[in-house]
């Protein structure tokens, strides 16, 4: 029986702990923070604690990609999500839509979604985690270093095991860093190893601007339009959440100097009511004041350079792994394949074949993770471009097919079934891009309806609109 120690007990490692646990491996979760989670939504929401995890309450979207993998590999967690008051909704039935793009299809079920704030996603997860029969959680351990195994004929390093705070040596065949986008791990890694990994670094830009409202079924608005939709400067988000909660998000570049005025909530409120896909949902009971957050920084780690692994016996997932703009909501997704990775690997390759096993688990994340990564990287980069046009006045352009085609799409999303639908999959990784427009016909269709259209098509203010409305100079 191989023993996986995985650092880290947010939704990425305890489903990866439970995926290995379902194929024998027994799997113990260290997690750094003591508090386990009780009591009902408003109770995990309230009293809760993840120190270390910046975005544990801000605006969270639980893509219908993560709720297919989960449905499919462990049911038990969706259920948990929807006792704990988790809404299921269909991303296209839901939305009133106009006519063009209106009607049910077959498959549409591909875009079914259990929204939730995220406390309540993460308890639904470690409620069923902690009764997985070979899971073991310890919470409140803090791992200060990796420990080499026995000396091998190999010159690469093995992990053997970690270091807690107190001094205890806890070995395994396999340490998995799950630990998310603030792990320690890769300064310990420096300490054993003798090669550095490929590291990619890209700072984010963005900074997020949310609050939260209480939205009864008998007093629900409309949902108009998309989850994200692209103003001038901005994007606005809407997401459904749990027990009757929604929230509405506001995306600017953290060089904005004049959008910075919107951590203040009356400020935020005045923005957000020029934005009439969104300004009935934020005129409900407000749950609390506005949450901001920036700094992130987009970053992408591989551990097999030029064919030779940096260490054996060790992989990292989900965001340990990599990081891109939380506004596109992958993590959940991406986890949740990451940890489908590495499974399929283990039932390949045992940990006694170490550089076997590393290798065949970076091929894997390059061909099925990888690309989600470099895709979000390049919109974001993008869309921060064109932000940071608005604000100079001087309109982005630029011949990148993948931004050209994908500006015609969204415009062309409320215009034809076709392109709603092709939207939704590949926002929502269900399909890579090259497939989605495999199909015959849709780019032209796309560039038909969309590429003539203004670059921003929502109903909405202009960014001078907005800037006058919350009282922010231009200069």
């Amino acid at each position: 029986m191989t023993h996986v120690l995985v650092l880290g007990a947010g939704p990425t490692g305890l489903t990866t702990a439970m995926l290995l646990a379902a194929d024998g491996h027994r799997v113990t979760v260290v997690e750094r923070n003591p508090d386990e989670p009780h009591g009902d939504a408003a109770r995990l929401w309230e009293g809760w604690e993840r120190r270390g995890v910046k975005q544990f309450r801000m605006l969270h979207m639980v893509m219908p990609r993560w709720r297919t993998e989960m449905e499919h590999e462990l049911p038990e967690v969706i259920a948990e999500l929807e006792a704990l008051g988790g809404t299921r909704m269909n991303l296209i039935q839901f939305a009133d839509l106009p006519a063009e793009a209106a009607g049910a299809r077959p498959g549409d079920e591909r875009f079914d979604s259990v929204a939730a704030r995220r406390p309540v996603l993460e308890a639904a997860v470690a409620r069923v985690a902690s009764r997985t029969e070979g899971v073991t959680v310890l919470r409140g351990v803090h791992v200060t270093a990796l420990v080499t195994a026995s000396a091998t004929q190999s010159a690469t390093p093995r992990v053997g095991g970690v270091v807690t705070a107190n001094g205890q040596v806890l070995h395994a065949d396999l340490v998995v860093d799950a630990s998310g986008r603030n792990s320690a791990v890769p300064q310990m890694l420096d300490a054993i190893g003798d090669r550095a990994p490929v590291v990619e670094r890209e700072p984010n830009g963005f900074a997020y601007y949310s609050r939260y409202f209480r939205v009864p079924p008998n007093d629900r608005p409309s949902y108009r339009g998309w989850v994200l939709e692209h103003h001038e400067g901005l994007t606005v988000g809407k997401f459904a959440c749990d027990n009757d909660i929604w929230a509405v998000g506001l995306y600017v570049s953290s060089r904005d100097r004049q959008l910075r005025a919107l951590h203040d909530t009356d400020t935020w409120q005045r923005a957000v009511a020029l934005f009439p896909d969104v300004a009935e949902w934020a005129a409900r009971e407000p749950v609390g004041g506005v949450r901001a957050m920036s700094g992130t920084q987009g970053e992408y780690r591989r551990h097999v350079v030029e064919g030779r692994p940096v260490v054996t016996g060790f992989v990292a997932v989900g965001d340990a792994w990599a990081t891109s703009n939380p506004a596109r909501g992958a993590g959940l997704s991406t986890g949740v394949l990451h940890a489908q990775a590495l499974r399929d690997t283990l039932r390949e390759v045992g940990p006694a074949d170490a550089e076997k096993l590393v290798l065949r688990f970076d091929e894997l994340t390059e061909a099925r993770l990888t690309p989600i990564y470099r895709s979000i990287t390049s919109w974001s980069r993008h869309r921060l471009a064109e932000i940071d046009g608005d604000i100079t006045g001087e309109p982005y352009e630029t011949a990148d097919p993948s931004w050209v085609i994908g500006k015609a799409l969204d415009a062309a999303k409320l215009r034809d079934p076709d392109a709603l639908r092709a939207l939704a999959d590949l926002a929502m990784l269900h399909l890579p891009a090259q497939e989605v427009l495999a199909a015959p016909g849709l780019t032209e269709k796309i560039m038909t309806l969309g590429a003539n259209q203004p670059r921003y098509h929502a109903p909405g203010p202009s960014r001078a609109e907005v800037l006058a409305a919350i009282g922010a100079s231009r200069d």
